[in-house]
């Protein structure tokens, strides 16, 4: 969920109007050239399977309404890998790009090495939901591509409609999921008064823009390499060549000037939006009357904006769509109080108006998405920043906040935002300032299992997982729209992905919409076969909870940098009764493995006096310092740590049959 107060920037620069392109009209199908039928081999990576022969996007920037991108793309495919690959193709659509993004008038074919034909069934396409390697969601349009086999080409065509958009501050993309030999973008601009038409281009260098019939201009890239997706990746724009496409008065202004006006224009246009008034005022007065710190009159602050104000933003607001159409919108943190319902944005307004009537000083700052891209202070472009979340000033040092999404803890932000250069607004002097990153002991899954072995290797018992910090954010905002059959479902879903075989029952699920308490799940679960049974002895992996789980890093090699969203921390405790008579053949515990102040990595084995119960305890972080990202030079030494982490998981004792004990 992105922070709705990034209207606050469309609205202060006065992003124009908002342009529409014309309907596509059908075109036809582009004439096949005999030479790419009889292509053998990729010409961009000598390895492909399959290579985009060209992907040509057409842009008309009409201000009436909605912005259309006409995509037309043509593969070739070489192998059998090809063909598993390009048989399936997803077109994503929903809440992508900022905005809402529909999938109109798909027609797909399949042209045959012998030159005959197979064209695509309207009723072959569907909606699904798919999940990339980095755990985000996407919907997509979905469609088998119709008798491909290697040596036959595929293309496809389709409408992209972004809802009520222009094309300023538009992505183009040039790299796809295989290589491409040519990209060709047309765009025709609209004829804004006082401002052209921008762009700039990273991690790559197309042609200049070239006029062409009927307004539009094309520019080219040639030769575009495969981008593919690794585990723990930085987001897909930091690493893919991409033009971003803007109307503006100055294509080359000095940063420092830049953004130095921007501070300045931002405060000055939105200052009013968290003055206080009157009642503001006696709010602020009775809530913070009798605390004793600073800290202690913000976190009353903080708590009343997240429990007293109803987030219109939250998909747990209660609020059906028709009614939140109904709503009014708060034209200030007076009307949000008054109503104790508004945006999360309104809710971040509320709590810097709140806080200013306690005598602090709250501005609002302009940050930018890690989850994005990398922000680069060099850039000048207030595309790269939103208003994402609240500074206050304490004790001389910027305190940064954001009561509009649910689950943040107080002190902390999205982990978006954290560590990030941020822009504090100011009528003199804006200034640049790192918001704090969370460190791993913030963001804690803590799991419990009392587990009882039976002779035949069956391990039967109770789970209870907590989750804390961003690990408890991300699950809550995926959970908080479900229903409690839905996220009992997923959660077993989840759970039987990694204990292939066990039956999971009494699925519980707590505090998904609490905005302090943790997030718990807990579980019976009844595993049988889980300890090996080799004669009189039972093999048992201990490390319960790390049981089925694969390596971190599969792959050898690596294209990308490693990059890890925040640090975290794993607290485990698992306690076996071992069956009556078994005892202990081999229970030397796996080695810790510690690489301060980044990662500890320490398990521990135990038996109680009674010789009955086996505890293993396990106490991992990873991310201390502030340490997420890392070089693909340092990949073979990361990879190293945490296959042996791997194998420390998979460590396994011996339970002998021995006499009873009294």
């Amino acid at each position: 969920m992105k922070s709705p107060l990034f209207l606050l920037l469309t609205l202060f620069l006065c992003l124009f109007l908002c342009p529409q392109s014309v309907p596509a009209s059908s075109e036809d199908w582009k004439p096949i050239d005999p030479g790419a039928l009889a292509l053998k081999a990729p010409t961009v990576e000598k390895d492909a399977d399959a290579e985009a022969l060209f992907w040509e996007v057409r842009i008309d920037d009409n201000p009436e309404g909605d912005l259309i991108f006409n995509h037309y793309i043509r593969i070739k495919v070489f192998t059998d890998r090809g063909k598993e690959s390009q048989s399936k193709i997803d077109i994503l659509y929903g809440n992508l790009y900022g905005g809402n993004v529909k999938i109109k008038d798909i027609a797909a074919r399949t042209i045959k090495a012998d030159g005959s034909i197979v064209e695509l069934k309207k009723d072959d396409v569907f909606d699904r939901t798919i999940v990339k390697v980095s755990g985000l969601k996407f919907k997509a349009k979905s469609f088998a591509m119709p008798a491909v086999e290697p040596g036959c080409i595929i293309e496809y065509r389709w409408r992209e409609v972004r809802v009520n958009r222009d094309a300023d501050n538009v992505r183009l993309q040039f790299q796809r999921d295989i290589p491409v030999q040519r990209v060709d973008y047309y765009i025709k601009p609209y004829a804004y008064e006082n401002l052209s038409f921008n762009s700039m281009t990273l991690h790559g260098k197309p042609s200049p823009f070239v006029k062409e019939k009927g307004g539009f201009y094309r520019t080219t890239m040639t030769d575009m390499p495969a981008v593919y997706e690794e585990a723990r990746m930085p987001p897909e724009d930091e690493v893919k060549t991409w033009m971003l496409v803007y109307y503006a008065t100055s294509d080359k202004p000095d940063p420092a000037k830049y953004w130095s006006n921007l501070g300045k224009r931002f405060y000055d246009g939105t200052k009013s939006l968290i003055k206080p008034n009157d009642d503001v005022k006696q709010t602020a007065s009775s809530l913070t009357s009798d605390a004793k710190t600073d800290t202690e009159k913000l976190e009353r602050l903080f708590e009343f904006c997240r429990t007293k104000i109803k987030n219109t933003s939250n998909d747990a607001s209660g609020l059906t769509e028709e009614e939140k159409k109904k709503l009014k919108d708060n034209k200030s943190p007076s009307d949000t109080l008054k109503r104790a319902t508004g945006s999360s944005g309104d809710i971040d307004l509320l709590f810097a108006s709140l806080a200013s009537a306690s005598g602090f000083d709250a501005r609002i700052v302009l940050a930018p998405d890690r989850g994005d891209i990398f922000f680069d202070k060099g850039i000048p472009n207030a595309y790269f920043l939103t208003p994402a979340n609240i500074a206050v000033n304490v004790g001389g040092s910027w305190k940064f906040f954001n009561p509009g999404y649910n689950y943040i803890p107080f002190g902390m932000l999205r982990w978006q935002e954290e560590g990030e250069q941020s822009l504090i607004t100011d009528p003199k002097e804006p200034v640049w300032v790192e918001s704090p990153m969370s460190g791993p002991d913030k963001s804690v899954t803590k799991r419990r299992a009392h587990l009882k072995l039976s002779e035949d290797g069956t391990l039967e018992g109770d789970i209870i997982v907590e989750y804390t910090g961003h690990s408890a954010f991300e699950r809550k905002e995926d959970m908080d729209e479900e229903s409690d059959s839905q996220r009992e479902e997923n959660v077993k879903t989840e759970l039987k992905g990694q204990m292939s075989g066990a039956e999971l029952t009494n699925i519980k699920i707590e505090n998904v919409t609490d905005h302090v308490k943790p997030l718990l799940i807990s579980y019976h679960v009844n595993f049988p076969a889980y300890a090996q049974r080799t004669g009189k002895r039972l093999f048992l992996q201990p490390a319960f909870f790390q049981r089925g789980i694969g390596p971190l890093f599969a792959s050898t090699a690596r294209k990308y940098p490693v990059y890890f969203h925040y640090g975290w921390t794993e607290d485990d405790v698992v306690e076996i009764e071992v069956p009556e008579g078994y005892v202990t053949d081999n229970a030397d515990a796996p080695s810790p493995l510690i690489s301060k102040p980044i990662s500890e990595y320490k398990p521990s084995l135990a038996i109680s006096n009674d010789k009955k119960l086996l505890v293993y305890k396990r106490s991992f972080y990873f991310g201390g310092g502030n340490m997420v990202l890392f070089p693909v030079a340092s990949y073979s030494q990361l990879k190293t740590f945490f296959d042996i982490v791997h194998k420390q998981d998979n460590h396994s004792i011996a339970l002998k049959q021995g006499a009873a004990t009294n």
